[in-house]
């Protein structure tokens, strides 16, 4: 099946302030970048009708979190870029978000403006595994320049942890643990996952209500996206029976090209449903926020990247809204 060819769309002219909260205009709505039939059905780049997703309602009152793992074994597939922009624009609407830095690497914490060599006297997500008791999770947040979203930041020291859990009981669940204290006080906490399937990882999974899975579009991705539905599947099975995968997202997308499409149809084949219909795009501006310690939604918000990400955001409320998985 071949996709159309999409082009680009802007949502609006209006600037929208950085470091915010308030959520855009209910009825104001998002038009990813989409191709138009000649019977003026609009065609997504799944090659699927699209649906318009509309900015989320304010919420009255906010908690317990819906947890979620951004996962891939494969590394630069978007995982850090997707968390740290997915949470600004959900924060954007007005939701509360937790990020959770899980790469020893502390990309995430990074991301948003955290250096983790600077984070030797402070508390970070290894101290919380460790022992949940004298180093809550609420003792290690962080406050960020967005309103609305916090941090579990992490560094190196995080590299140690699988080796000190190898040998504890219900080590799976540490991380499950440490989020007790957190978890009524945020809408979302979405966890960066490192490039393996270690333990770090499975608990991650362990903790998660849903797996939201970047994906570059291309043929090896794909193989390695397999091979992490097993894991999914067995730590369902085993671990944390409410796991499901919240959603499949092709990201670093070219349409131009021929094996991206294809590419997208295979994932479409493989998880079906499952696959956001936002897609998202190569920018430059992503390398050039990830430098500068912000998300694109601030730093330019009316960019086909933050329109994406803005756009993704209002997806997976809408799906987790009529799924029932959270509070409208």
């Amino acid at each position: 099946m071949t996709v159309p060819i999409p082009q680009e769309q802007n949502i609006s002219d209006q600037v929208l302030p950085r470091h915010t909260s308030i959520a855009p205009e209910p009825s104001s709505t998002v038009t990813p970048i989409v191709s138009n039939t000649a019977a003026g059905v609009v065609i997504g780049l799944t090659g699927r009708p699209l649906p318009t997703f509309r900015a989320p309602a304010p919420l009255a009152t906010h908690g317990p979190a819906y947890v979620i793992a951004m996962t891939n074994q494969k590394g630069g597939v978007g995982k850090t870029t997707t968390t740290i922009n997915l949470g600004a624009a959900l924060a954007e609407a007005g939701r509360r978000v937790l990020m959770v830095d899980m790469d020893p690497q502390g990309s995430l914490s990074i991301g948003l403006g955290v250096n983790p060599d600077d984070l030797g006297g402070a508390k970070t997500v290894y101290d919380m595994l460790m022992d949940s008791n004298t180093s809550p999770a609420t003792d290690v947040v962080m406050k960020t320049s967005i309103a609305g979203l916090d941090l579990l930041p992490a560094n190196i020291q995080l590299s140690a942890a699988e080796l000190r859990l190898a040998g504890e009981v219900a080590r799976e669940y540490a991380l499950d643990r440490a989020f007790e204290s957190v978890r009524p006080n945020y809408d979302y906490i979405l966890i960066d996952c490192q490039p393996s399937l270690g333990l770090l990882t499975v608990n991650a999974l362990t903790a998660a209500d849903g797996v939201v899975i970047p994906m570059e579009c291309e043929f090896f991705a794909l193989r390695g996206v397999e091979m992490l539905r097993e894991t999914i599947t067995k730590v369902k099975e085993r671990l944390n029976s409410r796991l499901t995968i919240a959603g499949v997202l092709p990201t670093m997308v070219d349409a131009r090209t021929l094996h991206t499409r294809e590419t997208i149809q295979a994932v479409l084949d493989a998880f079906g449903e499952s696959v956001f219909h936002t897609t998202i795009s190569r920018t430059v501006k992503f390398p050039e926020t990830t430098k500068a310690g912000v998300s694109i939604i601030e730093q330019a918000p009316n960019s086909p990247g933050a329109i994406n990400y803005r756009n993704l955001a209002w997806e997976l409320v809408a799906r987790l809204e009529s799924q029932g998985s959270v509070t409208k």
